[in-house]
């Protein structure tokens, strides 16, 4: 792989486009948004969901990683941003195919929020009934 590989992951109304690229430096660098994954993820299982699919394919630190994720809270960024990794090691190699598809990272996380109806508190809570 000489060039830098590019796809895009959605969950939820995030958004998040992945740049792959043959690691520069000892290790492999994930940048979301011009700043550290650590710094833009502060919480573990956020990360922990963003290594799954790196982790399940043993490609940790093989590459450079630039992500601009956008849309939706951080959770749904986290999920997109898998998603868009998972795409992305997709077109390094073919052969990971069976392994993501059968952990469910290639196929888009379609739950969204249910809208709020009209005479309700939320989508489905009601107010609260007074009897008095």
């Amino acid at each position: 792989m000489e060039k830098q590989l590019h796809e895009v992951g959605k969950r939820k109304n995030a958004v998040a486009r992945v740049y792959l690229r043959p690691r520069a430096s000892e290790q492999g660098v994930i940048r979301v948004n011009d700043r550290s994954f650590e710094d833009y993820f502060p919480r573990p299982t956020s990360r922990m969901i963003i290594m799954q699919p790196l982790e399940l394919t043993s490609t940790v630190g093989r590459f450079d990683i630039l992500v601009n994720v956008q849309g939706g809270g951080l959770s749904g960024q986290a999920g997109a941003v898998k998603h868009g990794i998972s795409r992305a090691l997709l077109d390094v190699d073919p052969a990971f195919r069976p392994i993501l598809k059968k952990a469910g990272h290639l196929t888009r996380d379609s739950r969204e929020v249910e809208r709020k109806k009209y005479g309700l508190a939320g989508a489905r809570r009601r107010y609260q009934y007074s009897k008095r």
